[in-house]
């Protein structure tokens, strides 16, 4: 596997309690579920949500005997709001710190959507000298935003679109926001409210700066060059529903350029789709990593 790009002076923090304090003074909260002597898992969040997101993941893997791990953003969640550092590259370090402390090896990332490129970045800027496996979950590499060579990403003015609908009333954003994010919007769905209300209250947990500043982040970021680091066994999975990223910019571009890749397409599952068909991620992923 590949060595850590970094010195690992420059990316431990100090753990206290359920907070990683990172060098800059930010404090990142994490879960750390099932046996400490379990293979850590860990999971990286999309926007503009927390690590409760994954709790049903965390929750069955940690009954299968693996040691779960999610943290909150920074900016986002129960971590501290600090006016920087809302990039991925910071991200990607916040991460590296949090995996260093805890002292983490042989660990499966996963991230789902801004989560997956949080894990691309970290792979890209330390290395796999600590990762097993990776799985992107609807991630948003290798970029959203449509470029020259991207005509598949989608144009400025959606995201122009999303930032101004955060600035304008963000509580309502998101409530209308979580229609698309989980398919409801489609026929016949089944809409849970309690799940609409879930993604809106994990929205406003975040602050409003870090929030509008990753939607830069996760919309420009160009991840082909940290794609093309990774040496470990991956799966993408993606739905063809998604209509947040949709697949075709992103899950099918990410498989062809992550060497080895597995590409596990879903008939109509929505960005969403952890939640909504948990059971079937949930042992997409068992199966994954104990093959």
């Amino acid at each position: 596997m590949d060595t850590e790009v970094e010195s690992s002076s420059a990316h431990v923090g100090k753990i206290s309690g359920s907070y990683l304090t990172t060098k800059d003074g930010t404090r990142i909260y994490f879960k750390d579920w099932g046996p400490k002597h379990g293979q850590p898992i860990v999971f990286s969040h999309g926007w503009p949500l927390s690590a409760d997101a994954f709790e049903d993941q965390m929750m069955f893997l940690s009954e299968q005997g693996y040691r779960t791990i999610a943290h909150d953003r920074r900016g986002h969640g129960r971590s501290s709001q600090p006016w920087g550092g809302h990039e991925m590259n910071t991200y990607a370090d916040d991460l590296a710190a949090l995996t260093r402390s805890l002292d983490l090896r042989k660990a499966i990332h996963v991230g789902h959507s801004t989560g997956g490129g949080e894990v691309a970045r970290y792979i890209g800027r330390h290395g796999t000298s600590r990762v097993a496996k990776a799985v992107l979950i609807s991630a948003v590499p290798p970029i959203m935003l449509k470029t020259d060579w991207h005509p598949n990403g989608l144009p400025m003015e959606a995201f122009d679109g999303i930032r101004a609908g955060v600035k304008k009333d963000r509580s309502s954003f998101f409530r209308e926001l979580s229609l698309a994010f989980y398919g409801f919007n489609r026929p016949g769905a089944e809409v849970s409210e309690g799940l609409r209300e879930s993604f809106r209250l994990q929205g406003l947990m975040a602050g409003l700066k870090a929030e509008y500043d990753c939607i830069k982040a996760f919309s420009e970021t160009d991840f082909r060059e940290d794609l093309k680091r990774f040496d470990v066994p991956t799966l993408v999975m993606h739905g063809d529903d998604d209509q947040i990223v949709p697949i075709d910019g992103a899950g099918r571009l990410t498989a062809k350029l992550v060497q080895g890749a597995v590409l596990k397409v879903y008939p109509g599952f929505s960005h969403g789709m952890c939640s909504v068909n948990k059971d079937v991620i949930n042992n997409d992923l068992l199966a994954f990593i104990k093959g």
